[in-house]
């Protein structure tokens, strides 16, 4: 164990008294990681296995790797942000200190001055009883208490309209804000103190490539104009060097490849390299046609999905979600639906899957029309039509294990017994890769990687031989190798079972990539359809303009 300094020390005092300690120059390593190992209690292996790591002041550095390589845990060492009973051996120096060395309050203090973390999801940081103005009020008392009232709230101002979230919003609380916005104040908050360092981690995930590229180009802006270094953290190749200047591929807990981005993606020399950048390119490979005599399986016409934001009982004011979207689906055929966040991707979903209210429109799936169709008849309708969420870890029980989870629907229906549900169950994980069954079977959804999480959900979803398949932003939170390995399995699947599938995201390389025909949505309506590669070589609509310039590709 690494002996702790007492708070009282003055050489701990000074050093954690400011964003730049004393005897910090900017041409010294802002983050200097040497012979670095790492084990999370209870594991047998070393999640860091020696990895090395210098980032100066200025540089910005993309980490990458496949899931499970550790480059989530480079961040939680940093910060220190680690279960009581890891194992952290080797040097470990952020702006020259060690914050192994530290106490509570020490380590408190150094964090956030000498480094900002931007997390994947905003919301897990964010208090949603606290004011988007209050976050960093607070934050700012906290490392200045000696600093005047008047002082934060010009410093509040300040960071609110740096981050392009606007001063008068700071009365706003974050669930009243968009994913972008929510991601902008995480920004404001990690820049707070103008730290040396900022550690992004996966920070567009969740978010539509044209804010995404917003979000990024804010936070490259940033560190620039403040002389902070970037260490980007994510599973987007093009993505990271289109952001970031140098690259780090990560493999097994250690530092496999470093050099230029464009190098290391048109260039790669480790085996992990050629083989995410192949996936990565993969992803991006064309879709053959479908076939045009296939039977139709699903007809939506003008359909509109209207919600009340306001006004009176007889004078709303409506949010038109999906405002007369009509549109067609064969056997076999996959279409692709894209468009910016807001514009009624999610809201067309659930509205098929008879989770929001549909106000108008036609809804046939085969053959019948859902809006007629109550009670009993309706289930029975339904199941030929299933859904694949995108975080799957949030939709499966985590108190099931994973043959339980596939089998629930076979038993909710009636369709057969326990003891064949689970035989069905170990079938459909046999054919989405989780083999041998027995394997996996008895585990509980978070012993699973996300993408064997992924593969569950869709076994679960294939249960009830469903002919319409909804994967909404179902490859999002996979890094390059799982994804290409899901799309693999469901292009697979749908060629074998004739499924038919929507596919709903938010990147439209990978539609154009993976679809047979895509849809742009602007506003809740369809602005421009087509193949997915035509779009994406000569996009029509302002939208899809905007969506084509702001996807990163490979170069």
């Amino acid at each position: 164990m690494v002996r702790k300094r007492r708070a009282s020390d003055p050489a701990v005092q000074s050093m954690v008294c400011s964003a730049r300690p004393p005897g910090f120059s900017m041409s010294r390593p802002v983050l200097e990681l040497e012979q670095l190992r790492l084990r999370y209690p209870g594991s047998d292996r070393w999640t860091l296995n020696g990895l090395d790591l210098t980032l100066t002041s200025g540089e910005t550095m993309a980490l990458v790797g496949a899931s499970g390589c550790g480059k989530s845990t480079v961040a939680r060492a940093v910060m220190q942000l680690l279960p009581p009973g890891t194992q952290c051996e080797g040097t470990l120096r952020l702006t020259g200190i060690d914050p192994r060395l530290l106490d509570r309050p020490s380590l408190r203090r150094l964090r956030g001055q000498a480094a900002g973390l931007v997390f994947q999801d905003p919301m897990t940081r964010l208090n949603p009883l606290m004011t988007v103005g209050s976050h960093l009020l607070d934050t700012l008392k906290a490392h200045r208490p000696d600093s005047s009232d008047s002082w934060r709230q010009q410093r509040r101002d300040e960071l609110l309209e740096r981050v392009g979230i606007g001063a008068r919003r700071r009365r706003a609380f974050p669930h009243e804000l968009s994913g972008g916005m929510r991601q902008r104040l995480a920004i404001a908050l990690a820049i707070a103190l103008e730290p040396p360092l900022l550690i992004a981690d996966e920070p567009t995930t969740s978010l539509d490539v044209a804010v995404a590229g917003q979000v990024m180009a804010e936070l490259s802006g940033l560190c620039a104009e403040m002389g902070s270094a970037l260490l980007l953290i994510s599973h987007d190749l093009a993505m990271a060097a289109r952001w970031c200047e140098r690259m780090a591929m990560l493999d097994g807990g250690r530092k496999v490849e470093d050099g230029p981005s464009q190098q290391l993606l048109t260039q790669p020399r480790s085996e992990v390299g050629k083989r995410l950048v192949a996936s990565a390119r993969a992803r991006e490979g064309g879709q053959t046609p479908s076939r045009p005599d296939a039977d139709t399986v699903l007809s939506v016409d003008e359909m509109r999905c209207w919600h009340t934001v306001g006004g009176t009982p007889w004078s709303p004011v409506w949010l038109k979600a999906v405002d007369g979207i009509s549109l067609t689906l064969r056997a076999g055929e996959s279409l692709g639906v894209v468009g910016a966040s807001g514009c009624g991707k999610s809201t067309l979903c659930r509205a098929l899957m008879g989770l929001n209210s549909i106000r108008g429109g036609r809804v046939e799936l085969l053959g019948q029309n859902l809006l007629s169709l109550k009670g009993e008849p309706l289930r029975q309708a339904r199941r030929a039509l299933q859904m694949v969420f995108q975080d799957p870890l949030a939709c499966l029980n985590p108190a099931l294990s994973v043959a339980d989870a596939i089998a629930d629907p076979l038993l909710i229906h009636g369709l057969c017994s326990k003891a064949s549900a689970r035989q069905r169950a170990r079938e459909l994980m046999e054919r989405v890769g989780l083999n041998p069954a027995e394997q996996f079977q008895d585990r509980l959804p978070r012993q699973l990687s996300g993408g064997q999480q992924q593969r569950v959900a869709i076994a679960r979803a294939l249960a009830l031989q469903p002919k319409v398949l909804i994967c909404d932003e179902s490859v999002s939170m996979l890094d390059a190798e799982v994804q290409a390995e899901v799309l693999a399995l469901l292009r697979e699947l749908q060629q074998e079972l004739g499924l038919a599938m929507i596919f709903v995201t938010h990147d439209l390389s990978v539609a154009s990539g993976f679809c047979h025909r895509v849809i742009v949505l602007d506003k809740g309506q369809i602005v421009e359809e087509g193949p997915g590669e035509r779009i994406f070589r000569a996009p029509q609509a302002v939208i899809s303009r905007t969506l084509v310039d702001a996807c990163p590709r490979l170069p």
